[in-house]
């Protein structure tokens, strides 16, 4: 089923946004809408051996999908619709192992222009709260 790209935000129709615009191994990951506000949004990553390593860690690949994926719809909550977009860079820091727990992903806006929009991802564990990986991106809007 198709949204309405004019529909109001809500998180429905955020995680609807998961399914229709990401490819099937993203849908996989099973990443949850928790909140959002203007610009940014809040996303959990379940706990998953699919995609853990050696020792039960989220692997970095995982991490790194995650955040892209929180960011884009971050900026659909910045611009109030749907618009096409892609990632020109995302720089990641991994701070420290997270095992044992789900992932929670908070993207950020931090400048949107008429072609160009800038963010800050944070990940954390979601029962902890402790930072363990961070990202900055760049998207082109189209």
């Amino acid at each position: 089923m198709t949204q309405n790209p004019d529909a109001p935000i809500a998180i429905d129709r955020l995680q609807g946004l998961l399914s229709e615009w990401f490819a099937p191994w993203i849908q996989a990951m099973g990443l949850q809408v928790e909140s959002f506000g203007d610009g940014e949004v809040t996303l959990r990553l379940p706990l998953s051996d699919q995609l853990s390593r050696v020792g039960g860690m989220l692997c970095g690949q995982a991490m790194m999908s995650a955040a892209d994926t929180a960011m884009v719809l971050a900026i659909v909550t910045q611009l109030g619709s749907q618009r096409p977009m892609t990632t020109v860079q995302l720089n990641t820091s991994f701070l420290k192992p997270l095992s044992g727990q789900d992932a929670r992903i908070t993207a950020r806006v931090i400048r949107a222009g008429k072609s160009l929009v800038f963010g800050e991802i944070d990940i954390c564990g979601a029962s902890d709260g402790r930072s363990v990986c961070r990202a900055s991106t760049t998207y082109a809007l189209l």
